[in-house]
């Protein structure tokens, strides 16, 4: 195979699967270099999870971000200054339709597609399969861009005996009136997990939330500001952040052992944190307990760990979700561990032009973050066509191992902090990489002139 068989064919446009934040952010990045896209959205409207209408959504009635609006928006596109700090899903719904109308995104997107599947052929082609209300297709593109979300499949544990109420995954959980009147276990305290015991101790019976490790909750606001505004500017090296934000949030939040939650066997920022201002209130006004791991369930009675007991009508399990490109042979990816081996969480080196944006989490990456990928992504398939001696030595970079991107941070060793990285460091290195193709194309438009 040529080398030039291996690049983005100019007369194929590039297939971005998903139209939520971060398929949006391909396609205007795309839109940008000037290439030509096909958008697949399996619904009929832009959004991805935070489009509650979309059947796939995950998101209920009270999720908001738990990141604030200014941290998390794209720089570009600033959403309205009415727009409250932490917006729900009506709000955000909004800000992506007009995101995706005032950049002439929608034209290009084909609503009611649902791809399954993508293929390489040998000359370096892809073909989408999709289907729709039409029928089953198919297309030739020249690269793809996977956007299709990480918090749509759920990670469903296995429980030890049988229970006769009623287990449901959190991402079926809509509405609190659905827990009117019931026992209710919830299993995970993160932040949906959080979300729902606060929604449920306005309207069930009794709330308990089942947890085996410690966390560290920070609220929304601090000294009257949304916390993830204070230290803006230049980062704070890891060691004085971690001993600062520590003490920080005894000030504010007290000690989460107290209220029953294990003593986090970790530091702060070495697991995702809880963004949540309730809970601990809740917990102080004695309106849910915190209970141990499961150790079994019998009947209406879940006896866990620590030697207690309690009946129940309803465990919901909040307890995540697990990645998951069915349209894709995993082996494409890199795929045998928790998650995608991917240069920089973007780029497989198992198959030319093939590219993952959002499959990253970072506290504080916001929107922004993703669109930065997508702009790396957009740049080397444009290269591929405008400086391709400066894409074929970017190639060759791809087929390494990736830059550290933790910032020092000793992550848990959980499936979803598989991808994750600091965003200070992800950054930095997205921006490297970024004025490296850049110069390497300047550099190789310039021997090419007489």
């Amino acid at each position: 195979m040529s080398p030039a068989a291996n690049f983005v064919r100019s007369e194929l446009p590039v297939a971005v699967i998903g139209a939520g934040p971060s398929g949006l952010a391909a396609m205007r990045a795309l839109s940008r270099q000037g290439l030509d896209f096909v958008g697949f959205e399996q619904h009929t409207e832009v959004g991805g999870l935070w489009n509650i209408g979309n059947p796939a959504s995950t998101v209920y009635q009270s999720a908001h971000l738990i990141s604030s609006k200014s941290t998390t928006e794209f720089t570009e596109f600033p959403m309205p200054e009415d727009t409250p700090d932490y917006p729900g899903h009506r709000h955000l719904q909004a800000y992506f339709r007009s995101y995706a109308d005032h950049f002439g995104l929608r034209t290009s997107i084909r609503f009611g597609a649902a791809v399954t599947a993508a293929v390489r052929s040998d000359d370096g082609v892809w073909t989408v399969s999709w289907e729709d209300v039409d029928g089953a297709h198919s297309g030739r593109f020249s690269a793809v861009i996977v956007a299709s979300g990480t918090l749509h499949t759920p990670a469903i544990p296995t429980l030890p005996g049988e229970f006769s109420g009623e287990i449901r995954h959190s991402a079926s959980y809509k509405d609190p009136r659905e827990l009117a009147g019931k026992r209710v276990l919830i299993v995970g305290a993160g932040n949906s997990g959080c979300d729902i015991a606060v929604d449920a101790v306005h309207h069930a019976a009794a709330v308990d939330i089942s947890v085996r490790r410690g966390y560290y909750f920070i609220p929304k606001y601090i000294f009257g500001r949304p916390t993830d505004t204070l230290n803006q500017g230049k980062p704070m090296p890891r060691p004085l952040k971690q001993f600062f934000d520590t003490r920080l949030l005894r000030m504010f939040t007290g000690d989460p052992h107290r209220f029953g939650f294990p003593k986090p066997n970790y530091r702060i920022y070495e697991s995702h944190p809880v963004v949540n201002s309730l809970i601990l209130h809740h917990l102080g006004h004695g309106d849910l307990r915190v209970k141990g791991d499961i150790a079994r369930l019998d009947g209406q009675t879940v006896h866990f760990r620590d030697g207690t007991s309690g009946d129940y009508d309803l465990i919901l399990l909040a307890t995540g979700y697990v990645l998951d490109y069915p349209f894709l042979d995993p082996s494409l990816l890199g795929w045998d561990g928790p998650s995608p081996s991917l240069y920089l969480n973007i780029f497989s080196r198992q198959a030319e032009n093939l590219l993952v944006i959002g499959m990253v989490e970072a506290s504080g990456l916001g929107w922004e973050g993703r669109f930065r990928q997508a702009e790396l992504a957009a740049a080397y398939l444009a290269a591929q066509q405008q400086a391709p001696a400066a894409a074929g030595e970017f190639r060759q970079l791809l087929a390494g191992e990736s830059p550290d991107v933790t910032g020092g941070y000793r992550y848990l060793g959980l499936d979803r902090m598989s991808y994750y990285v600091n965003k200070d460091a992800y950054r930095a290195e997205l921006e490297a990489h970024l004025d490296r193709l850049a110069t390497a194309g300047t550099a190789a438009r310039s021997e090419v002139r007489p």
